[in-house]
């Protein structure tokens, strides 16, 4: 038997899509790598999960690194959307981090009409070149990059201090303030990177003059964080974590926050949803949370999936 159609039919058997498993595993030498060990140091299950049941509705990933290679398994841009399209996640934001990952998701959106991009220096990058004087000239490529018409999104952008300590949060403060400033003179959204630092974020926001449309991505306040995106229009956009045990705030946002401001994403391949935590991530996997974001409502699965594609399309726009 030829050896893609062996590794289509233990996709099938396995119910995980073929182009994530290992059978012709290999890694694109300069594509960044998740860690095989969790945050204890111990080594993670890198098998992919099976792939959930099709959304009766489609609902796109509006934030995820399709650059980013798990464990052993290398998955190009369209495999990774064919088992994506194929349970109902019609089309994804591929997010950058950097000027490279940056300039990687305008390729990917060029290439495939499928994805939209987003652009940004990331805080913890923004820390680290701050220190070494080169943050400025970064943010200006970002700026260029942002002209671009399949850039839908200034991001992931905000503030880290779960892994930036004091002295490299001026440079924080500074990149945020500049990205806001690009999305709103390019007329993009913002996507808000924000980690342990709620009260410096809400602040930043209220400072600036902000462009039109500003989205906490993967939201991890509680629900008097929702309550402020409630009241100044802001995003809350749910990853994966909101289906772990112990996220009670999370799920107490989640029933606080406006239904019009609700979006879902994965993040992969990182906060793979209960019950497969650890695990890679992968935008094929986003029926999981939305799944569980229905039932926690209380809502009617189709029409969720309605209003969280039109909630995506009116923060990115057509794909």
């Amino acid at each position: 038997m030829p050896a893609s159609n062996q590794q289509t039919d233990i996709g099938a058997t396995l119910g995980v899509p073929a182009a994530y498993l290992p059978a012709d595993a290999g890694h694109e030498p300069d594509a960044p790598n998740r860690s095989a060990q969790d945050e204890h140091g111990k080594k993670r299950n890198l098998s992919y999960p099976p792939a959930p049941a099709p959304l009766p509705f489609g609902v796109p990933d509006n934030h995820t690194h399709l650059d980013f290679r798990d464990g052993s398994v290398h998955v190009s841009v369209a495999q990774a959307l064919d088992a994506a399209n194929a349970v109902g996640v019609p089309g994804v934001i591929q997010v950058g981090c950097d000027v490279e990952s940056s300039e990687f998701a305008v390729r990917a959106a060029s290439e495939d009409s499928r994805v939209l991009a987003a652009v940004a220096i990331h805080p913890n990058d923004a820390a680290r070149l701050g220190a070494t004087g080169d943050l400025d000239a970064a943010i200006a490529r970002i700026e260029e990059l942002a002209a671009h018409g399949r850039v839908r999104a200034i991001g992931e952008t905000g503030l880290d201090y779960f892994r930036t300590k004091e002295p490299g949060r001026p440079a924080q403060e500074h990149s945020f303030r500049e990205h806001i400033r690009i999305a709103r003179e390019h007329s993009k959204a913002l996507q808000i990177h924000d980690r342990d630092a709620h009260l410096d974020v809400v602040r930043v926001l209220r400072d600036e003059s902000l462009p039109e449309r500003v989205v906490f991505h993967c939201f991890s306040g509680d629900a008097q964080l929702a309550e402020i995106c409630n009241e100044n229009g802001w995003y809350l956009s749910f990853s994966g974590t909101v289906t772990f045990k112990n996220s009670h705030d999370l799920r107490a946002a989640l029933l606080v926050a406006r239904p019009e401001l609700v979006l879902v994403e994965t993040d992969a391949p990182f906060l793979t949803p209960h019950p497969y935590r650890g695990r890679p991530n992968a935008s094929y996997l986003i029926p999981q949370t939305v799944r569980f974001m229905a039932e926690a409502t209380g809502s009617d699965l189709e029409e969720y999936c309605r209003a969280l594609a039109a909630n995506t399309r009116r923060v990115y726009g057509d794909f």
